[in-house]
């Protein structure tokens, strides 16, 4: 596993004595679909990348989850995606720029609005799925992501460390958080190894927590995520915290509740 260098997202890792961020996705049922064990999974994060309906997640849900994260002090980060709910943001969709911005802008506010209610905000962004994976690729898209959240109010952004999607939100004078996957298999260029090819999703405690020590030792990574749709994953989130603490790596939210 070999990370691309980036400079936007080097600051504050462990490897020069920082902290780092433990995330994962959650609020991703909707109606009587039930993904993950939110419930489960929240107390062993720092933040929470919370669906705003667009991929995954329903208003009542969302409530839920902002409240359970609020109540555990665990840091609410909006994750947007594609108006994908049939395929789980997982497909990409060739939005025109102004539409994804406007995409964007919509979720933040919807999410943000429920955040506040249970005594929050959000305090920052991450795009989701085959959007995390357009960003780098495609610049208009990510250029329109970006808009969205300057417009929105200059939020940290989450992104695949090393990537090129981080250097733009580092140029647009946002902040910009490099992110590492304990449960997913990676390519020998920093990429990810796709959902489809075998081994892509690792669901081994032992190999997560390795994965997330190497990780967090890269000095590229300040927020390590576990997929809340992984198998036990609230197994490999515990796994992943204990590693840290057996290896005296201190974690904490990357950016305050408060923002």
């Amino acid at each position: 596993m070999t990370l691309h260098p980036g400079s936007a997202s080097t600051a504050g890792t462990a490897a020069d004595g920082g902290t780092v961020d433990v995330n994962a996705d959650v609020g991703e049922s909707f109606g009587r679909w039930r993904l993950g064990d939110d419930e489960a999974l929240l107390p062993h994060l720092t933040s929470a990348n919370v669906a705003c309906g667009f991929h995954a997640g329903d208003p009542l849900t969302l409530r839920r989850t902002c409240e359970r994260a609020m109540a555990l002090r665990v840091v609410v980060g909006a994750q947007v995606g594609y108006r994908d709910l049939a395929g789980f943001g997982r497909r990409f969709v060739d939005v025109p720029p102004e539409e994804l911005a406007a995409d964007v802008l919509y979720q933040l506010g919807a999410l943000d609005a429920i955040a506040r209610a249970a005594g929050g905000r959000v305090a920052y962004v991450k795009p989701h799925g085959a959007l995390y994976h357009a960003v780098s690729s495609h610049p208009t898209q990510a250029a329109a992501v970006v808009e969205a959240v300057r417009a929105f109010g200059r939020l940290p952004v989450l992104g695949l460390a090393g990537s090129a999607f981080l250097d733009l939100v580092a140029e647009a004078g946002l902040e910009a958080v490099g992110e590492g996957f304990a449960d997913r298999a990676y390519l020998p260029d920093g990429g990810l190894v796709p959902r489809s090819a075998p081994g892509a999703v690792l669901t081994d405690p032992e190999a997560v927590a390795a994965q997330a020590l190497s990780l967090a030792r890269s000095g590229e990574v300040r927020s390590l995520c576990v997929h809340g749709d992984s198998p036990g994953a609230p197994a490999l989130a515990a796994a992943v915290r204990t590693a840290l603490h057996d290896a005296d790596i201190p974690v904490a939210p990357f950016t305050p509740r408060e923002v």
